[in-house]
């Protein structure tokens, strides 16, 4: 009688153990979840917030190795950061928000706020971060796909998703050997979403279960497993990684 010998499961190292991750905007959402699954690769994290109690919350949460509160559209609070920083070896930035609406309605000085803050938040980051990170680290920065089709209020939001993309290759060429790649979301199931959906959140997530090729709402679990796939291969600079469930592709 032959015996089988049944392998034993092999052991996987943790793909960022050893490693420095910091998290702008990483109190909730998918900052929180990248922060989250960051952890959960051994990396050590930082994270920065706006508001000292929700990010205190989700510090605890990660156990992360520290904590800055401070506006990431603040070109000074942001060099004061990373000044203080030691080496590090990835920043994911999921700061700022969308603009949506149409020309009639425009609030034109937050428009400015929002244009200009949004390219220059990378910037700034990129300045100011390059120079503490380890050589094949990466800066990962958040966009979309749904202002690639024009439609009517998305003037704004159209324009900062053509920029992006540009600014980033160009990055990726000026600050090698660091990394620099942008993540292009759709629609993210996010706390951020439903403040600005309010009430029409459920209305929003049904119409997308009915019409995305993947047959479900795209939620920051989705973008953190990207953004931490970006971090440990490090081929990848200076592209655009769509993750919307195909809602690029379908009228929703």
């Amino acid at each position: 009688m032959s015996s089988v010998t049944i392998p034993s499961p092999s052991h996987r190292e943790p793909e960022l153990l050893g490693q420095t991750v910091v998290v702008i905007g990483g109190s909730a959402g998918i900052g929180f979840e990248t922060a989250r699954r960051a952890r959960a690769e051994g990396a050590k994290v930082i994270l920065t917030g706006r508001n000292t109690e929700r990010l205190q919350q989700a510090a605890s949460e990660v156990n992360a190795l520290s904590t800055a509160a401070f506006d990431a559209a603040d070109p000074i609070a942001v060099e004061r950061f990373f000044g203080d920083l030691t080496t590090i070896d990835h920043v994911m930035v999921t700061a700022g928000r969308p603009y949506y609406g149409r020309l009639a309605d425009m609030d034109f000085t937050k428009i400015r706020e929002l244009i200009g803050g949004h390219l220059l938040l990378a910037l700034y980051v990129a300045r100011y971060a390059a120079n503490k990170m380890r050589p094949g680290g990466t800066l990962i920065f958040m966009g979309g796909t749904g202002g690639r089709r024009a439609a009517i209020g998305m003037s704004i939001a159209g324009a900062g998703t053509a920029a992006l993309p540009a600014l980033i290759a160009n990055l990726a060429l000026e600050i090698a050997p660091v990394r620099v790649n942008l993540i292009a979301a759709g629609f993210v199931d996010t706390p951020l979403s439903a403040e600005l959906l309010g009430d029409q959140l459920e209305q929003r997530r049904n119409q997308l279960r009915t019409t995305l090729p993947i047959g479900r709402v795209v939620g920051p679990a989705d973008v953190a497993a990207l953004a931490v796939h970006i971090m440990t291969n490090t081929a990848l600079t200076g592209a655009t990684y769509d993750v919307d469930g195909g809602q690029q592709f379908v009228t929703a």
